[in-house]
């Protein structure tokens, strides 16, 4: 899921101090960004303490003072859609002007890598470049950061208006509903970018939020930021490196030198392999040095040599050639490291991380060799410093993978957009909580309603259902993704909310299937219908109920058209399985008779529960109605899921 790529976006920017000095804005606020219509307009930013500050919006002016740490806010009456505005703002000692801003309808962009997925990786190409220069669509991207508590700023270039260039590194589903909206309403549309691939539901949520479920108590215990808990580290680390980091064996006799004799070390697998699974380390506690040759890649022309370790229980330090390239501190924090050409050799280099296991599992715990194909195999090994591990104290540290460390997205990307009004929000996420299935079922509305309450909106929130995905199975059996889609499905039972199914264009072999454009216009038609007072044949055949007549089971769906239809020429159906009483599901045939599906199997004589489309991917389907949106995924049946009782578990290894 673009996770290698994904790893270098998290450069944690500066923190910016309350007590500002001079006049600033949160980094929504630029040029060429669009406000909420219809509702008051809120502003805030910095200033000196105690100074005035005047804004003015097309002629509207509003004022107030800045408070003790420097901060301030207003608001100004409402405006209707429409602009282009030049936005006013002084301190009385300097002032800022913003240009080129529309009032329209805002939405988000939430997500994980599907959301995230740029226009310029699918096969789109704009056509319609008189379109983009009316400059009625403007694009905000948010770069991801993480922190524990909520940030009062996003990292973000600002807003753009897009050409054919800027527009291709843009969320491509944001931009295909955005475009769709836009020409559809004929109301200027900002869209805000704010995803990152391979993220679980629960990193996008609100620490009250995740108070309500047990399992990620120990996840969102810390009260200090990032930047105070950075702070208190280095204030106690010193004690801590010399008794327990900085000492040992390995360190006094010099083990990450290359001339180090290894001939009595011992051996083992490092990728994919932690250390309870070596008889020798089972229950080790303390330093364990790590060493491997390797060769460059052929060809290796670069300053400097990626190296990307991923995730180590618990701490690392890092060699090569001898020469130190890094250290991290923390289970869940991302080893990434470059190590500079001059160093490196073309062949024989020599690379040693000395881990330092503090109790549990101990040594690489995720796939850590992604891109780094050179380190697989054997590597040496030998134990250095022991510590006991109830009594080893573990100091506090920043630990956290943006992928799966709860709330620590929304604090840092999403919190600091909460004070803005937003029309509503897009969201297609899921994958990585798949094996959690049954748990969606609670999280995701969780989410909704988090985000509406603290947006203080009751917007619309529409998202995309899983799409097709892996290989088809031979027969029927328990799916991970189709739980994860019905917990979707389930959510519609929050107000104002819509899902988009896609369960037709996915690909067997990429879980980024490239078709973006077709998902964005059907949460175009979803938001048209919510938000605007259309009435746009949106939602996709659903699942009523079945009906007993003989050998076979009726299907009965509730249409937002006329009639079903199918894509075969024989009228028959694919994807649809039965079962018995004794509650073995087999494949089974169907066929459309008017608006109901007639499904049978021969040889199933009592027939009593149905499921369609319930797999990772179900293979081509035919079912739709008469303007091509597919028939939903669904099951009649109440068996228990595969997924009950798969729950987050903070101690468990994760990436």
């Amino acid at each position: 899921m673009m996770r290698s790529l994904l790893l270098w976006q998290f450069v944690l920017g500066v923190i910016f101090t309350a007590y500002a000095q001079e006049l600033r804005l949160p980094a929504y606020f630029t040029g060429n960004m669009v406000l909420q219509r219809d509702v008051p307009v809120t502003l805030w930013g910095w200033s000196a303490p105690g100074r005035e500050i005047k804004v003015e919006i097309g002629g509207r002016p509003a004022h107030t003072r800045t408070d003790k740490k420097g901060k301030w806010k207003l608001q100004l009456p409402a405006f209707p859609a429409g602009g282009p505005y030049t936005v006013k703002i002084s301190d009385g000692e300097s002032g800022i002007t913003l240009k080129n801003v529309l009032m329209g309808d805002v939405w988000l962009c939430g997500g994980q890598s599907n959301m995230e997925w740029p226009l310029k990786q699918t096969p789109y190409r704009e056509p319609d470049t008189t379109w983009l220069e009316k400059g009625q669509i403007r694009l905000l991207k948010v770069n991801p950061e993480m922190d524990y508590r909520p940030r009062e700023d996003i990292n973000s270039s600002g807003w753009i208006t897009p050409d054919l260039e800027s527009i291709a590194d843009f969320s491509a589903v944001g931009y295909h509903f955005g475009k769709f909206v836009q020409q559809e309403s004929g109301v200027p549309i900002g869209l805000i970018s704010v995803n990152l691939g391979a993220t679980a539901v629960e990193t996008w949520m609100s620490n009250e939020a995740l108070e309500a479920f047990p399992q990620f108590k120990e996840e969102i215990k810390h009260t200090g930021s990032f930047a105070d808990v950075r702070k208190a580290f280095e204030k106690s680390k010193k004690h801590w490196y010399n008794k327990y980091y900085y000492t040992g064996p390995g360190v006094t006799g010099k083990w990450y030198l290359p001339e180090t004799d290894i001939s009595s070390w011992d051996t083992l697998e490092v990728a994919g392999n932690t250390w309870k699974e070596e008889k020798a380390l089972k229950d080790f506690d303390g330093a364990v040095w790590l060493r491997k040759s390797f060769d460059l890649p052929e060809g290796f022309k670069g300053d400097s040599l990626h190296l990307q370790l991923l995730q180590i229980d618990d701490y690392d330090i890092t060699w090569v050639n001898g020469h130190r390239i890094g250290e991290t501190f923390g289970r869940h924090n991302h080893r990434n490291y470059q190590v500079p050409a001059g160093i490196l050799k073309k062949k024989g280099n020599v690379l040693v991380v000395r881990v330092f296991d503090a109790g549990g599992i101990g040594g690489f715990t995720t796939s850590a060799f992604w891109g780094n194909d050179i380190l697989w195999g054997k590597w040496h090994y030998r134990k250095g410093l022991q510590v006991e591990a109830g009594k080893f104290p573990e100091p506090e540290l920043v630990d956290v993978s943006p992928f799966s460390s709860p709330g620590v997205l929304y604090n840092a990307n999403v919190a600091p957009l909460t004070a803005l009004r937003v029309k509503g929000t897009i969201w297609y996420q899921g994958e990585s909580n798949a094996a959690r299935a049954a748990e969606y079922r609670e999280l995701f509305p969780a989410l909704i309603r988090d985000w509406r309450n603290h947006f203080n909106n009751e917007m619309p929130f529409l998202w995309v259902q899983l799409a097709n995905y892996g290989k088809e199975p031979e027969v029927p059996g328990p799916s991970s993704w189709a739980e994860l889609r019905e917990a979707q499905a389930m959510a519609r039972a929050l107000p104002n909310t819509g899902m988009a199914v896609t369960i037709d264009i996915g690909e067997a072999e990429d879980i980024h299937p490239r078709n973006k454009e077709d998902v964005g216009k059907r949460l175009g038609t979803l938001a048209m219908n919510l938000g605007y007072g259309g009435k746009y044949p949106a939602q996709a055949p659903r699942f009523k109920e079945t009906e007993k007549k003989g050998d076979s089971l009726l299907v009965h769906f509730t249409l937002a058209t006329d009639s079903l239809k199918t894509k075969d020429k024989y009228g028959y159906i694919r994807g649809f399985q039965l079962a018995g009483k004794d509650g073995k599901f087999h494949w089974a045939q169907a066929f459309l008779r008017r608006n109901t599906v007639v499904v049978y199997r021969p040889g199933l004589k009592d027939p009593v529960e149905v499921r369609y489309a319930w797999s990772d991917n179900p293979g081509p389907l035919d079912l739709t109605d008469q303007n091509g949106l597919p028939a939903e995924p669904f099951r009649s049946d109440d068996h228990q899921l595969s997924t009950e009782g798969m729950v987050f578990d903070s101690k468990a290894p994760r990436f």
